[in-house]
């Protein structure tokens, strides 16, 4: 795909994460949006290998959302890449449905439970490493919160990896500098983030995480990488991105928008304003 309809994509997955949270009547809105144009580069962008028609592909590349309280993109992303029916993102949240308000491998696409923080890199180096002992070419792609990253657990699972040389692991920090209730920076400094990947053994990027150009490019590039590292892509975000109000606002972790607050978003959504 063109750049631009990667943008335009990246567009309705935003609009599709907030009618799909409005249908709900709750989910992680903010959260979702941060890490929309990642998700696109991802999936639309010719980077995983995938097969909707075959989720269980031996070879496909694995996707693991660490951060699932953003479980909305991946249910917009799923059902655009056809994995399930469009329809069904109508019974978020809803008693009997399989998209819940944290990913189940119960829905096609989805590798792992997540929701409780801080378990996603530890999945993901045991997956890797066991690909190597099989001497297989998929590849393991991780997607954290940076606020998750205030978890020991994610320390202990990049130490190993870095001590094992998982270099078919891709770490990607949605850096929006918020966690649920503050500035990550307020409750637990991170910085210098890179440098503490960079001890542990990793390789290191930083991008724009909205740039799309700039995710296919770098995203594009990993097969051709030659490394004994694994790699960690710290994408600077924007919490809210797409609804000025939300944006970078620590009050809208887990609030939903309500009477004209809907009416903007919408609007602002779909470029009108």
């Amino acid at each position: 795909m063109k750049i631009s309809d990667l943008e335009e994509k990246a567009r309705r997955i935003r609009q599709q994460v907030l009618e799909t949270a409005l249908t709900g009547g709750k989910g992680h809105v903010p959260p979702a949006m941060s890490w929309v144009d990642i998700g696109v580069a991802l999936y639309h962008g010719g980077v995983l290998r995938h097969r909707p028609d075959e989720p269980s592909w031996a070879q496909r590349d694995r996707f693991l959302l660490s951060k699932g309280h953003g479980c909305l993109t991946l249910y917009a992303l799923l059902a655009d890449r056809g994995f399930f029916p469009q329809a069904e993102l109508e019974t978020f949240v809803q008693e009997g449905s399989r998209l819940a308000g944290h990913p189940d491998p119960e829905i096609p696409g989805v590798e792992m439970i997540s929701g409780s923080l801080g378990h996603g890199l530890g999945i993901g180096a045991g997956l890797a490493l066991g690909a190597r002992y099989d001497a297989e070419a998929w590849r393991v792609f991780t997607l954290l919160g940076d606020g998750e990253c205030h978890e020991g657990s994610v320390w202990e699972a990049a130490t190993f990896a870095g001590h094992h040389g998982l270099s078919n692991l891709i770490a990607i920090v949605d850096r929006n500098g918020l966690c649920s209730t503050d500035f990550t920076e307020n409750v637990v400094g991170l910085e210098p983030v890179a440098d503490r990947w960079r001890v542990l053994g990793w390789d290191v990027l930083e991008i724009d995480g909205h740039d799309l150009a700039g995710l296919v490019e770098t995203l594009g590039r990993l097969d051709a990488r030659m490394a004994d590292r694994p790699l960690v892509i710290i994408a600077h975000t924007t919490k809210g991105r797409g609804v000025s109000f939300m944006e970078g606002s620590p009050l809208w972790h887990h609030r939903m928008p309500r009477g004209d607050e809907i009416a903007r978003a919408r609007a602002e959504l779909a470029g009108r304003v």
